[in-house]
């Protein structure tokens, strides 16, 4: 369990491959290439770990279940 609060900008790309599930709140995906995506309550997604850059965001806050 993954809590972002706020505000919550990542200072980094990251590499890792993760599968991801927002629970509250919202979060934001940047992919590399400019592809956006915002997940929402009930909302997943996975990403290979050194398939696509990736860095995240929340202005609302997020409560998140990732596996790596």
């Amino acid at each position: 369990m993954v809590e972002y609060s706020p505000g919550y900008l990542a200072d980094h790309w990251c590499w890792r491959g993760h599968i991801l599930l927002c629970l509250e709140g919202e979060l934001h995906t940047e992919l590399e290439d400019g592809r956006q995506f915002t997940l929402t309550a009930g909302m997943s997604y996975q990403v290979g770990s050194n398939a696509e850059g990736h860095r995240s965001s929340s202005t609302t806050g997020a409560k998140l279940f990732i596996v790596d």
